[in-house]
């Protein structure tokens, strides 16, 4: 499989200055999942927690004949089993118009160069069950659905009960 990219894009480690744009790609995938209501984020809850003092995440930039096309949002996880760093997909996504042209291949396989660099023996994500054209694109690519785990999440409401007992 071919890694070169397609004409016309440019893939790039995003900077402080792209914080409106990751918010509004952020927005742009809820509302396509169907979830925008559940976005909290803002620009300063990114630029802190994206370029601050704790760096908790990255995010890859698409840029197709020079307009802002996607994001890939991701962070490093651990696996015990491997014993080496991983890398976590939170977030990859393309404008609707934009789709189709190579652009969201392009910034996964950006990703797993990355992951390669950095040594990772995994790089992981989760995708909506009902997402058929995410789950068969991940497919194409060799990727392989764990159907036999299942994700929990305790939501900060909950750990700030919890962390009170």
């Amino acid at each position: 499989m071919p890694n070169k990219l397609p004409e016309n894009l440019v893939i790039r480690l995003a900077t402080k200055k792209d914080t409106p744009l990751i918010l509004s790609f952020i927005k742009e995938l809820a509302e396509y999942e169907k979830m925008l209501n559940e976005v909290e984020a803002t620009e300063d809850m990114l630029a802190e927690n994206l370029f601050g003092k704790h760096q908790y995440a990255e995010v890859l930039i698409a840029e197709y004949d020079g307009h802002p096309a996607g994001q890939a949002l991701f962070f490093h996880n651990f696996s015990t089993f491997v014993g080496k760093p991983g890398i976590y997909l939170e977030d990859l996504y393309v404008r609707p118009h934009l789709r189709g042209k190579g652009i969201g291949k392009s910034l996964l396989m950006e990703l797993v160069k990355l992951a390669r660099q950095r040594n990772c023996g995994r790089v992981e994500w989760v995708v909506l069950d009902w997402n058929e054209p995410s789950i068969n694109f991940y497919k194409s690519l060799g990727a392989l659905p764990m159907n036999e785990w299942t994700t929990f999440r305790i939501t900060e409401e909950a750990i700030n009960k919890l962390a009170d007992i």
